[in-house]
């Protein structure tokens, strides 16, 4: 290949600018929305598998979102592009000292140049991955009111200030499945292709895939109705998996994929991609070296167990006929992955930079993917970085 195409990320992440909901919600709630205030960052307690952070006055200045009785700050780690590997820390950040293609969609643009991408999908940060804090809001009208206004700055800002290289993923009342499906079909009416869902929604205290009542079928329908990829990042079920509770987050972050791989199996013997055989759903940030085997041990429980697994009247061909046709995986670096690929899947496989995390390849993508995928034809290469991504995402790119 003379060049490598033009990357289309699939997961990057932006963090809201200040004025996202103040600017959005009706007036009598803007002082209940949530709001940026600057504190100091006190002391940090790693307890239960994750940091507890307070406010402290004398503390590093940060900038932190507050809403009802949740105080969230801004942390180095999450805007982390621009600084040196070591300075990638939890430290207390502010937005001054943030790159702004972190929450201004113009230098995104910029940034996504230096870095050889053409379009990018990006997850939320305060609303967390799929919306959760919406979800544990204890106002669900104020809730729904954030998730439309998220929405609407998405498309209309985020987005329509990006020239057509940011691609619009919205969220969902994950409260109440039937107003989820109706806001997928007003984003879907203008033109957004992608919405935030939970990887193992009773995690959150959600029904499950296999609920018997059909609980998420409407949100699903629609999805299916609307070509619109249901997209599911590590950590959107507001549990990570470790192996103690007191390894440290180096244990949590090896072990991310975990949840993906649970999600799939989920998905594969619920019988939703049965029902709904035009659905799409995407895996953001799990990479793809563990899918072979995933794959391989479904269709193995599939054919010698069905008499007492529960499946024998839900998914009538091997469940590995499904992935292949309705899932999509990503990666940022996986070589064992790539060498997967006949099993991962040549067209089921997209390409990501994870800008502005630590993980980000900005601003060395090109490089790293030339690195990674040398001696790959070079149609496979194209779809790896783009083409699957077009496919998926209905994007009006060559």
């Amino acid at each position: 290949m003379a060049e490598l195409p033009k990357i289309i990320s699939v997961d990057d992440h932006v963090v809201e600018p200040p004025h996202v909901w103040t600017s959005r919600v009706p007036a009598r709630y803007r002082d209940q929305a949530p709001r940026v205030e600057r504190h100091g960052l006190g002391s940090m307690t790693y307890i239960g598998g994750r940091y507890q952070i307070e406010p402290d006055d004398n503390g590093d200045p940060c900038d932190w979102w507050v809403y009802e009785d949740l105080m969230a700050p801004h942390k180095r780690h999450v805007a982390a592009v621009g600084f040196d590997r070591d300075e990638m820390t939890l430290s207390a950040i502010t937005y001054d000292e943030m790159r702004p293609g972190c929450y201004d969609p113009k230098a995104r643009v910029a940034d996504m140049e230096l870095n050889w991408v053409e379009a990018s999908l990006c997850f939320p940060t305060f609303p967390r991955f799929c919306g959760q804090t919406f979800l544990e809001a204890k106002d669900h009208d104020l809730a729904m009111l954030c998730v439309k206004a998220y929405n609407d700055w998405m498309v209309e800002e985020w987005c329509g200030q990006s020239g057509g290289h940011l691609i619009p993923l919205c969220l969902i009342p994950l409260w109440d499945a039937g107003e989820a499906a109706a806001e997928v079909r007003r984003n879907a009416d203008r033109g957004v292709r992608a919405v935030c869902f939970c990887e193992i929604p009773p995690h959150l205290g959600l029904p499950s895939v296999h609920d018997h009542d059909g609980h998420w079928d409407p949100f699903f329908a629609a999805c299916e109705d609307t070509a619109t990829v249901v997209c599911m990042h590590i950590g959107s079920s507001s549990k990570m998996p470790a192996a103690s509770p007191d390894a440290p987050p180096a244990v949590q972050a090896t072990l991310s994929f975990n949840n993906a791989m649970a999600s799939l199996s989920d998905f594969l013997f619920s019988g939703v991609l049965v029902r709904f055989p035009r659905l799409k759903l995407a895996y953001s940030e799990g990479q793809i070296g563990w899918i072979p085997y995933i794959l391989e041990r479904a269709d193995d429980v599939w054919r010698e167990h069905r008499a007492w697994g529960g499946v024998r009247d839900i998914v009538p061909e091997p469940p590995s006929t499904y992935y292949y046709r309705q899932v999509f995986g990503c990666f940022f670096r996986d070589r064992h992955g790539l060498e997967s690929l006949h099993r991962v899947g040549i067209d089921n496989t997209t390409f990501e930079t994870d800008y502005p995390h630590t993980d980000s390849t900005w601003p060395e993508t090109k490089r790293v993917a030339e690195e990674m995928m040398a001696g790959l034809a070079d149609d496979v290469i194209s779809k790896i970085v783009r083409g699957n991504a077009i496919r998926m995402l209905e994007l009006d790119l060559a």
